[in-house]
């Protein structure tokens, strides 16, 4: 056969611990891949055709390395006659020990100062500074020793590799990588991971009204359940033990290859990888490798085909089924699947979104009860009657200089009444239900969060220092190079003085970057005073008669473009950043990338609100002492209807357009279109992908597959969503109606994502969201103050109770629009600044009137601010201390009333100790039992009567007799 199956089986029989006899391996490289894969079964076959097995079609592959392949001057004969000699030579090595694998690593130096000789004394040096500086042939001889070197070192791990150079896709090698037996017990019991032994315990509700509700609740529920196993048997758990070697005989071990299922031996396979380092002095681990191109990639495999019809069932399959697939968007999300399949870290993001989306139903019912009453109650709001009313004849004074003329009240109709949809008294009640919702979702969350660490095991589970990042090890080296250099003394690790130019750095781009959305927002300002003074001019009557929307609308546009920009330029930003900062550690790394993209895309998200919110009409000043911009550009005003509908539209746009574009359109469209570039680049688009996927092996297909960055961006837009719902939530009602929505269709599109789109991730450990969530109880806390101010300033709210119970005649609203527009005489406005169309509503005005708080021209003190303005503005504030405090104080309350931790998970941790403990003293005594009775041993009746009675002392035949059941009152019923 080829030179490649022998290369194959070679790597495949010597790589591993296991022992091969000499004739077996003779015969195998005699006879080649026909043979081999002939004495399989038909199953074994196409499962190892599919890549998902070594070439013995028994060995799963439990991690892919990837690196490119040297096009020599020879062609792939060469080629794969220098790749046979050097797997020959691994052969050896595991055959004679170390000292012929130091032979090995000898004659590769030797081939590579052959290819390069005139290089010799650089790569020599390179070996130590990590490969700088050589040409290409001898760059890329020196990444092969060095993956010779690494996978030498895995092989003293105890792993087995196995490589395919033979694919289709040109100029890629693969290394399959399997851990035996050994190995996953060795290290699932250094990483102290948790399984299941073979006690099993039934808990029944502590009552049996309780019983019998639950059970009910199921059944109507059942429709709502996915197809899977996972919520069937929820009364039975078994008894979980972290894993010792020394105690092997408390777990199930009748079938050793899935005891550790691939998620779990994915993770043991990446943690000798990052910790494994090549002997070269300042070597790092696979992701020092990886970012110096040594290897290209390095992932786990999914698990079979999902697109192939008759494909073995697989959870990958049943995943994209009953998780990633429209067709299922109104069913609960298989979290106990998703958990098996990519690990808690994942699974904890995912059953907090579905939680979270849960909490937005109450949340859109109560939003679009206060829009439904404000649609009711329009026709019945006495100041929007006064406005739209046909003998109103007030008039307005000119809302530009020069180009505006002066306009009737009346005008102002349709604002007045779209802007009581979500100004009306119902949207205070409607901000203090959010600011409680947000307080029990919270605290929803963490029930939630402490059910899943006790069904997942995670109850004891503490995070470990996590190993340097490559890039800290990078810079230690850089550091110790130099003090080398000096005093020959070596630097341990990064102090803060060597951060400091870092930090600084930090300090002034975080500046700089929100300065940036400073003056963005300020040009969008520019834009509007401008456009609306340029549509006033305009000779279409049309076009004056709808100045103010048209401006509203296209700002809006404009304020929705830019933020996605810049949220994209603040991403890259904030990850250069934080580059600098060289992080030990991928936790700390993580936390302070988070922190630095929250802070620039929410300034980014909520600037151009909090302008409309609280500054906009307020730095206005008055007809005749107007504020100007560059001494030409007069601030702008609110309508008469306030600022709090101009405040819903920029809302309304941003919130829909960032869900729209940027988490369902990017999401959608960007994958696919890497996807589709890394096709066309490897020469394999002329298929379709279904075909593709059935040609390609498993390995192959998902190198095709787009790398997991991680779950931050996927928080990030949902906590910027967060912020919409609860941030300015009283002037947008809706908000949490088209969060929901948009959540429906987000949960499916992240589940296709990870499915089909992405490469699989690495499983990881953790027990809680992290730093999410504090940044979300920020933004609830932050959500109170906000909506306080909203409610007391941007909405007309406190000046309608002022006016109806301090100013009223008859303690009604009539009257109130007049009481809040001031008088101006039109022979005060400054010289240039009156308009230049006096008579354009066919009569000579002599009195405007405009929205403020001041004394008519004709009293003692012109135009000065009134005592009502003084009032309300007292009121106001006081408004704002109340409202802060009793809602807060009420939250507080909803935090007190509700326990983080569900008593019957309590309760079940607790007896789960004591079970835990009854079983090992039962361990000891069977031993004490044991050693009491070995001394009668000698006899030959004796040994018989002590094999007879081997089922009640054999440690192994001992707990699975039966099932105890406990109740949630800690009673063992037998």
């Amino acid at each position: 056969m080829t030179d490649e199956t022998k290369v194959r089986v070679n790597h495949s029989t010597a790589s591993g611990s296991e022992q091969q006899s000499p004739h077996f391996l003779q015969d195998v490289i005699f006879h080649g891949k026909f043979k081999l894969l002939k004495a399989l079964t038909p199953g074994e076959n196409t499962q190892c055709y599919h890549g998902l097995f070594f070439q013995d079609g028994q060995r799963h592959v439990d991690y892919i390395l990837t690196y490119s392949l040297k096009k020599t001057g020879g062609g792939r004969s060469s080629r794969q006659s220098m790749h046979l000699l050097t797997d020959n030579a691994v052969a050896r090595s595991i055959r004679r020990g170390t000292h012929s694998r130091a032979t090995h690593l000898q004659h590769h130096e030797v081939q590579k100062a052959r290819h390069s000789s005139h290089q010799q004394s650089v790569q020599a040096a390179d070996v130590e500074l990590g490969c700088l500086g050589e040409n290409f042939n001898g760059h890329e001889d020196h990444k092969a020793f060095r993956r010779e070197e690494f996978e030498a070192k895995l092989r003293d791990m105890g792993l087995e590799l196995e490589k395919d150079e033979d694919v289709k896709i040109p100029g890629l090698g693969f290394v399959k990588i399997h851990a035996p037996w050994n190995i996953l017990c060795r290290e699932a019991e250094l990483m102290k991971l948790k399984m299941p032994t073979k006690k099993v315990y039934e808990v029944k509700q502590s009552s049996v009204v309780m019983e019998k509700i639950s059970s009910l609740v199921s059944k109507v529920l059942e429709p709502l359940h996915p197809h899977v196993d996972e919520h069937q048997s929820k009364n039975i758990k078994h008894l979980s033990h972290t894993f010792s070697r020394e105690k092997q005989h408390l777990f199930d071990l009748s079938d050793k290859d899935y005891f550790f299922d691939s998620k779990t031996r994915s993770s043991i396979v990446f943690e000798i990888l990052k910790r494994t380092k090549c002997n070269a002095k300042y070597s790092m681990g696979i992701t020092s490798l990886l970012g110096s191109g040594v290897y290209t990639a390095a992932y786990p495999l999914h698990d079979g085909e999902i697109y192939e019809e008759g494909a073995e069932p697989n959870d990958r399959k049943l995943l994209y089924e009953e998780w990633a697939n429209y067709s299922v968007f109104y069913k609960y999300q298989p979290i106990g699947l998703i958990r098996k399949y990519f690990g808690e870290k994942i699974g904890l993001y995912f059953a907090w979104l579905g939680l979270y989306t849960q909490m937005l139903i109450p949340a859109s019912l109560v939003g679009v009860i206060v829009f439904l009453y404000g649609c009711a109650t329009v026709d019945d709001n006495i100041p929007s009657m006064e406005i739209c009313h046909p003998r109103n004849n007030i008039t307005m004074c000119p809302l530009c200089d020069r180009v505006c003329s002066y306009w009737k009240l009346s005008t102002a109709c349709g604002t007045a009444r779209a802007s009581h949809l979500f100004d009306n008294p119902a949207t205070v009640f409607f901000s203090i239900f959010m600011a409680l919702w947000a307080a029990m979702f919270m605290e929803h969350w963490k029930r939630r969060q402490m059910r899943l660490n006790y069904e997942w095991d995670l109850t004891g589970f503490e995070d470990e220092e996590d190993h340097p990042r490559a890039e800290y090890e990078f810079r230690v080296m850089q550091k110790s190079l130099r003090k080398d250099q000096k005093s020959q003394q070596k630097m341990e690790k990064l102090t803060f003085q060597d951060r400091l130019p870092a930090y600084m750095t930090n300090v002034v781009m975080m500046l700089l970057m929100i300065g940036v959305t400073f003056a963005i927002v300020f040009g969008v300002i520019l834009y509007r005073i401008s456009t609306k003074a340029a549509l006033h001019m305009s000779s279409s009557p049309i076009t004056r008669n709808h100045v103010q929307l048209t401006v509203k609308t296209t700002a809006a546009i404009i304020n929705l473009v830019v933020i996605l920009i810049l949220d994209e330029v603040y991403g890259a930003v904030a990850q250069w950043l934080t580059m600098l900062e060289a992080p030990k550690t991928d936790k700390s790394f993580e936390e302070r990338l988070i922190f630095k993209t929250f802070i620039l895309k929410f300034f980014n998200a909520f600037t151009p609100i909090i302008y409309i919110a609280f500054f906009r009409g307020r730095l206005v000043g008055r007809p005749g002492s107007y504020l100007y911009v560059f001494e030409s550009y007069r601030m702008e005003e609110c309508a008469h209807g306030g600022c709090l509908m101009e405040l819903c539209i920029q809302l309304s746009i941003t919130m829909l357009g960032k869900q729209l574009i940027q988490n369902n359109l990017f999401e959608i469209g960007i994958p696919k279109l890497k996807k589709l570039i890394r096709y066309i680049r490897t020469k394999q688009g002329s298929f379709q992908e279904e075909e593709r996927q059935k040609k390609l092996q498993r390995y192959e297909a998902d190198h095709f597959l787009e790398p997991f960055s991680g779950l931050t961006p996927e928080y990030m837009e949902m906590i910027i969503q967060f912020g919409f719902v609860t941030l300015f939530v009283a002037s947008f009602p809706l908000a949490p109606l088209f969060a929901l929505l948009n959540n429906i269709i987000e949960i499916r599109l992240d589940a296709k994502k990870f499915v089909t789109e992405l490469r699989r991730p690495v499983a990881a450990r953790a027990k809680d969201i992290g730093i999410w969530y504090n940044i979300l109880r920020g933004v609830a806390k932050v959500a109170v103050i906000i909506n306080a101010f909203v409610i007391s300033f941007t909405s007309d709210f406190i000046p309608r109770m002022v006016y109806q119970y301090m100013y009223s005649p008859d303690g009604s609203m009539h009257g109130f629009v007049n009481h809040t527009l001031s008088y101006f005489n039109v022979s005060h406005f400054q010289e240039g600044k009156e308009t230049m169309d006096p008579s354009h509503l066919g009569y000579s005005v002599e009195i405007c009137r405009y929205k403020d708080y001041r004394e008519p021209p004709w009293s003692s003190t012109p135009y000065e601010i009134s005592k009502e303005f003084w009032t309300v503005l007292a009121v106001r504030l006081a408004f704002v201390i109340v409202f802060q405090n009793v809602v807060m104080l009420m939250s507080d309350i909803v935090d007190w009333l509700i326990p983080d931790i569900p008593k019957d998970i309590s309760l079940q941790i607790h007896k789960e100790k004591i079970l835990l403990v009854d079983l090992f003293m039962k361990e000891e005594q069977d031993k004490s039992h044991i050693l009491v009775s070995s001394p009668s041993a000698g006899t030959k009746g004796s040994c018989s009567r002590r094999n007879n009675d081997s089922s009640t002392t054999h440690p192994g035949s001992r707990l699975h007799t039966t099932v105890p059941t406990v109740s949630s009152n800690g009673h063992q019923v037998k």
